[in-house]
Parts: structure tokens; sequence; C-alpha cells
């Protein structure tokens, strides 16, 4: 059995909350068990932070060990060095999301320092984007 972390950033715990007119009405976890039931073959965990030293923290401590991760690092994805060199010093693979097209927002959100060191790069697909890089895994 595949063994898939799914890692957010800050503000993504308030998803169905926030903006809904980007992110959309359904909460993370709402929409986390309709995925875990959607892949019963596949082990599927999720953290949340707001924090960014604790983003890193999990992303070190999962990544020798699992066969997939899916981040969505938020605002961090366009300001954390630290974040982008997690991932390029661990093993397993990493998958950038964005629920939104981040290149259709502003300027700043054009820069990733996690895309480099992905896997791939799925984005605006609104929550279907964690899907797909599930699916990229198994």
């Amino acid at each position: 059995m595949k063994k898939i972390i799914i890692i957010n950033g800050p503000n993504l715990n308030l998803l169905g909350k926030r903006e809904t007119n980007i992110y959309g009405n359904l909460t993370f976890m709402e929409f986390f068990d309709t995925v875990v039931k959607k892949y019963p073959d596949v082990e599927l965990e999720h953290f949340q932070s707001n924090i960014e030293g604790e983003l890193i923290d999990k992303l070190q401590e999962v990544g020798f060990t699992y066969d997939g991760i899916v981040i969505n690092a938020a605002a961090y994805t366009h300001t954390s060095v630290g974040i982008g060199d997690a991932v390029k010093a661990i093993t397993t693979p990493v998958v950038e999301v964005h629920i939104s097209n981040t290149f259709s927002r502003e300027e700043f959100r054009h820069q990733s320092y996690i895309s480099p060191n992905a896997k791939g790069v799925i984005l605006g697909f609104g929550l279907q984007s964690y899907e797909l890089a599930i699916e990229s895994f198994i």
C-alpha cells in the first residue's frame, strides 16, 4: 500500500470560509474525507501548519520513508527558500499543488521556490489539484 501525505501551508485551514470565490466552499477535512474513500488502497495522511518551520520539520520527518508528498505551501511557496531546500534535500518525490492558477493572480505568486525540486506542479484545478497529484503516485 502506497503511503502519501498531503502537507498544507498557511491559511489552508480556512478553506470553506475564506475567499470562497477562489477556494470554494468545502473545508479541507470535508474534501480529505472524500479522497480517503476514493483511494482505499492508498494510506493517506494530511498535515497543516501556518508555521514555516513546522512544514520543514514535517518534510524532513516523512521525506525518506513515504512514497509521495503532495504539498501546497500556500504563500510560503513564493517566499520560503527553506521549504524549497527541504524538498531538494529529501528523497521522497514531491508534487507541488495549488488550488488556484497562481499565474492568473498577482505577479509575486508566479515565483515558486518548490517547483525546481518537485516531481511536478499542478495548479488551477481547485481541490481536484490534490487528486491529480495523488494519481501521479499510483
